[in-house]
């Protein structure tokens, strides 16, 4: 039987969602010896994001295949007691056996988390970037404007897999409250880093030392060189994972 579940995680300790060969710190990793120490036997755990190390999520999608002859309310508990505290898993239940967290989604939404004051708070650098000075909220909204739609982001990432770079946004705004700066984007398929290096260049317009019509002509010109560099891992947050039937 194949189940999906929705895991979150602080992706403080770990290097990254995806399973590495040098390293037993990746969530997946993790996620399979939970299931190795349940029963089941070569565990293989397929995510809906390669979130990078230092990246967090509230929304990751994971399936997996295995028997369990309990009740299926007692499989995400079992799991959770076999987990470290930094990784929770939840929503636990039965799939098609088609269903591929990555290939059978149709969107998924990351929050990208800034904020900004005199000096910074040590329980917030692990989970937002730190700015000193007062960012332009409004310029950076507009700029963002220009991510909707059908484009190549080259200039702002790699393809995983394959050279096609063409992605589709749905939404890119910013929200203010206070000290805290969320930005929000929703696309069909993200490119490696992509929201850390949108994020980086539109703190540069924030910061008044680009413009928007600057901004639209890195997208436009599909040259990675000319992004600013990327925002740091720790403030980016995937939420959530939509699928055709929700």
């Amino acid at each position: 039987m194949r189940y999906r579940a929705t895991v979150a995680y602080d992706g403080t300790a770990y290097r990254g969602f995806q399973r590495q060969a040098n390293t037993p710190h990746t969530v997946q990793a993790v996620l399979e010896t939970a299931l190795s120490h349940i029963g089941v036997e070569s565990p293989s755990i397929i995510g809906a994001g390669r979130t990078d190390a230092g990246v967090h999520a509230t929304g990751q999608v994971v399936a997996f295949d295995m028997t369990w002859p309990h009740a299926i309310g007692s499989l995400d508990r079992a799991l959770n007691a076999n987990l470290p505290d930094d990784v929770v898993v939840s929503d636990v239940r039965e799939a098609d056996e088609r269903f591929h967290p990555r290939y059978s989604a149709v969107s998924r939404k990351y929050v990208y988390r800034v904020y900004v004051a005199e000096k910074p708070h040590p329980l917030r650098r692990l989970y937002a970037w730190y700015h000193a000075r007062p960012l332009d909220v409004p310029a950076m909204q507009a700029a963002s404007s220009v991510l909707a739609g059908s484009h190549d982001f080259t200039s702002f990432g790699s393809p995983p897999a394959g050279t096609n770079a063409v992605r589709t946004v749905s939404e890119a705004r910013w929200e203010e409250n206070g000290d805290d700066l969320h930005f929000a984007i929703r696309a069909n398929a993200f490119l490696y880093r992509m929201v850390r290096s949108i994020v980086g260049t539109l703190v540069v317009v924030g910061q008044g030392r680009m413009t928007g019509s600057e901004f639209a002509g890195i997208l436009a010109a599909c040259n990675r060189s000319l992004a600013a560099p990327s925002a740091p891992p720790q403030g980016l947050t995937l939420v959530e994972v939509q699928y055709v039937d929700e």
